[in-house]
């Protein structure tokens, strides 16, 4: 629910800002086995917001190495890897591209679209300001928690390997979870 068009964020600079890979997190979690979670990571990613002068007014582009991903596991992070789940061979890279801004109470929604595999869908981000300040190089940063939760299937990574009795080894939802620190670009 949409309270306000506009919010105040302490520090808030309009401009460009790119992520800092070093400083930055791209991690998901999936259901496995019915019983537990396992969590991954992309290591390899790209982007950049350009605020406006209303942060509704605001943008954000992003790339992910589909390749990249990394779930501490090596076997499964190559059957991961196949054309069986993200065929990075065919489809290397994964794409965001915002398409609005939006104030939801205390914090944002970023609504874009996010191809993965070659198909793209309408995915909502949910943003939390961290805070925005000086770094120690004279530069400005703004840290971002970001989160949302997408179906697998929606993206055509749609194996099913059911388990006896019931149920499958890898979950539909995927939850996304991302921690942004971007460096404000000098003019």
């Amino acid at each position: 629910m949409t309270t306000a068009t506009t919010m105040s964020i302490t520090g808030y600079r309009a401009g460009t800002w790119d992520i800092d890979p070093v400083h930055s997190d791209v991690s998901f979690s999936v259901r496995h086995m019915m019983v537990s979670k396992i969590r991954g990571r992309f290591a390899t990613f790209t982007g950049k917001i350009v605020t406006g002068d209303d942060v509704t007014d605001s943008s954000v582009t992003a790339t992910i190495d589909a390749a990249s991903v990394d779930t501490g596991n090596h076997l499964r992070d190559k059957d991961v890897r196949s054309d069986k789940f993200l065929d990075v061979e065919k489809y290397p890279l994964w794409t965001f591209r915002s398409t609005g801004v939006r104030v939801d109470g205390d914090g944002l929604v970023v609504d874009g679209e996010l191809t993965i595999k070659g198909v793209t869908r309408t995915v909502p981000l949910n943003v939390e300001v961290n805070g925005i300040g000086p770094d120690g190089s004279g530069g400005t940063r703004a840290g971002l928690s970001v989160s949302t939760t997408i179906d697998r299937n929606d993206f055509g990574v749609d194996v099913k390997l059911p388990l006896d009795g019931g149920g499958v080894v890898v979950g539909d939802k995927v939850q996304i979870t991302i921690e942004i620190e971007a460096i404000l670009r000098k003019p």
